[in-house]
């Protein structure tokens, strides 16, 4: 049963109804966004009438447009060097000339060397080849070539992988095997000979030789000439020495008054080297007129060298005196005959200009030296290569083969001395020699127990071939020590210098003062 509605009392007056809320208007969305205009349009003023408000004006400045122009400059220019690493350019200079010609443009420049040669041939093809040019020339090129050259191309030239010598060269070969091969025997059984004899003790008596060494003192300093000194060289008998100069002449010195008996002219350039010859009496010279000479010690011209294409700078007799080697700017050295004055040899391999050559004790080997910063062992032999010295930082301006047989010393442009070991091919020690580049450097001659270097901080110094030790400075020149040379008795040392002076070095006269006090 449903409960009746509570009535109203009476009299009292109806409720008015509620008020009822309005509709919520609608949430206007975003206004749909103007395209944007182009980079480079500049968006033009618009009024609209019924609004009054301008729409969104923009301008592309000066500077945002020469940065995008610089900026696809730049993509453009590293895309063509991608290409031009990717395109196949040839690496024989040969060749390269070969395709410049075809290209029609111009073989060499001034002043152009390979690689810069190289690298303009792959900037003019990524040139035409973005210009849609390069396949046409070629293909012009190369049916021209086919119509006209045939016949060429079945009979172009094979070149061999090595150089052909000539007969002299063969016999010269021949001559220094059978000159060695003796030579290095005798030299072996002595060795073993030493060192089984009980009487004899090695290490005393390179003790002896060393402190003998550390009595050098300054005996004689004489004018060379009016311009400085390059190279000086004792005879065999150490009874004569010979200077070059940067005047051209060659001054011939009797010892040991340092009187001077002949002048040799015949460079027309200065002259950068002077050798005596280890079995006469004969001595040659090296000059930057790209020529060496043979003279007679009575100042005769004998013969003349002839055919390096740049200056000379060191050269050596080989030990039989039947050779005679040169190291020359032209980036070869070259091995001469002396009696016919031919050139035997021309042997390439450094990378850069040849400055010092060098002969082993056997004469089985020759050593050079150069501005690339290495030095090469050769075989000559059988021509070729032994080895290479590797470990100076600047170029290897001397060289030298110690009496042992198997001890090599280089003296570079980065102040040290290094000493080779043939028998491993290492480096056995390092000597940082001196404060400026070393010019020179030789081992004593009888038995290689000590080391001289030159230098340009105007000094000469000697040091111990046992233990690399330093045995005595030889101070006393003004300017550059340019080389040096030692005796065949190893009791004299001549050093040349800049300051246009000869300096002979002796330890003599304190080794005949010693006797007398023992006496």
């Amino acid at each position: 049963m449903e409960n009746p509605r509570p009535q109203a009392p009476a009299g009292t007056p109806p409720m008015a109804p509620l008020p009822v809320p309005p509709p919520i208007a609608p949430i206007p969305g975003p206004p749909p966004r103007a395209p944007a205009p182009a980079p480079a349009a500049v968006a033009s003023t618009s009024a609209s009438g019924g609004g009054g408000g301008g729409e969104a004006e923009y301008e592309v400045s000066e500077d945002h447009r020469a940065a995008r122009e610089r900026h696809e400059r730049a993509v453009q220019e590293l895309l063509q060097r991608r290409r031009a690493f990717a395109m196949a350019v040839p690496t024989n200079d040969s060749a390269v000339r070969t395709r410049l010609r075809r290209l029609g443009e111009p073989v060499t420049l001034f002043g152009e060397r390979e690689m810069e040669r190289r690298d303009r041939l792959r900037a003019l093809m990524v040139r035409l080849e973005a210009d849609g040019q390069l396949d046409r020339l070629l293909r012009a090129q190369e049916e021209e070539q086919g119509a006209a050259g045939a016949e060429e191309e079945e009979e172009q030239i094979q070149y061999p992988f090595f150089t052909e010598g000539t007969q002299e060269l063969l016999k010269a070969r021949v001559d220094i095997a059978q000159y060695s091969l003796p030579r290095a025997k005798a030299r072996i059984e002595r060795a073993k000979r030493r060192h089984d004899d009980p009487d004899e003790d090695p290490e005393v008596e390179a003790n002896l030789v060393v402190k003998q060494a550390e009595d050098f003192v300054l005996e004689c300093s004489e004018i060379g000439d009016d311009r400085p000194l390059t190279g000086c060289s004792f005879s065999r008998d150490a009874s004569m020495l010979a200077t070059s100069s940067w005047s051209g002449m060659i001054k011939v010195w009797s010892m040991p008054q340092v009187t001077k008996i002949a002048t040799l002219k015949g460079h027309t350039e200065r002259a950068t080297d002077v050798a005596f010859s280890p079995v006469e009496n004969c001595l040659a010279t090296a000059s930057a007129d790209k020529t060496a000479k043979l003279w007679k010690t009575d100042g005769s011209l004998l013969m003349s060298f002839d055919g390096h294409l740049d200056r000379l700078a060191r050269l050596a007799f080989h030990p039989s005196g039947r050779y005679l080697g040169t190291a020359s700017f032209d980036k070869t050295w070259r091995l001469w005959d002396i009696s016919t004055g031919k050139e035997l040899l021309l042997q390439e391999g450094h990378s850069r200009s040849v400055y010092g050559v060098g002969f082993h004790p056997d004469g089985s080997l020759a050593a050079s030296c150069g501005l690339d910063s290495y030095a090469r062992v050769w075989d000559l032999r059988s021509g070729r290569l032994w080895g290479m010295l590797m470990g100076h930082v600047k170029p290897v301006l001397g060289v030298s083969f110690s009496p042992n047989g198997y001890l090599v010393a280089t003296g570079s442009e980065d102040n040290f001395c290094r000493i080779w070991d043939l028998r491993t091919k290492r480096m056995l020690y390092s000597i940082p020699a001196h404060k400026s580049l070393i010019s020179h450097v030789k081992f004593e001659p009888q038995e290689g127990y000590y080391l001289a270097t030159s230098s340009y901080d105007t000094k000469a110094a000697l040091w111990s071939a046992r233990d690399y030790k330093p045995i005595k400075s030889l101070v006393g020149h003004e300017s550059k020590v340019t080389s040096l040379d030692i005796s065949g008795d190893g009791q004299q040392i001549v050093t040349v210098s800049h300051d246009r002076t000869i300096k002979i070095w002796s330890c003599r006269s304190r080794s005949q003062d010693n006797a007398m006090e023992l006496d």
